[in-house]
C-alpha cells in the first residue's frame, strides 16, 4: 500500500485551540480510517509542528482524506509519496539505471 510523509503546521485557527490537538488528532485519525487511510501522527519542534505517516489504498484515497484536512483549516500540509525498498527497486528497473 502508498505511504505518505505528511508535513503540517498549525494554521492561526489551529493554533488558538492547541490543547484540544490530541482529541483532534484522533478525530482526524477517524476521518482517515472511513476513507481507507492509516495515519500515525508525531508532533515535533522545528519547522513542522508535526509529522504524519499515511498508508493509503491508493493515492486517490490519500489525496481524499488529506484534501478533507486541508478543508478543516486547522493545518496546512506538505505532502510526499514515500517508496519502501521493494518499490524503489522496481522504479530503478523501470528508470534502466
Amino acid at each position: 500500500m502508498p505511504k505518505y510523509v505528511v508535513l503540517w503546521n498549525w494554521t492561526d485557527a489551529g493554533i488558538k485551540d492547541v490543547r484540544e490537538t490530541t482529541a483532534r488528532v484522533e478525530q482526524v485519525k477517524a476521518q482517515f480510517e472511513q476513507r481507507g487511510v492509516r495515519l500515525d501522527v508525531h508532533w515535533t519542534v522545528g519547522p513542522y509542528d508535526g509529522i504524519g505517516i499515511a498508508e493509503a489504498q491508493d493515492d486517490e484515497s490519500a489525496t481524499a482524506a488529506l484534501l478533507w484536512l486541508g478543508s478543516s483549516g486547522n493545518v496546512r500540509t506538505t505532502t510526499m509519496r514515500a517508496y519502501d525498498a521493494n518499490e524503489m527497486a522496481r522504479i530503478l528497473e523501470k528508470a534502466a539505471v
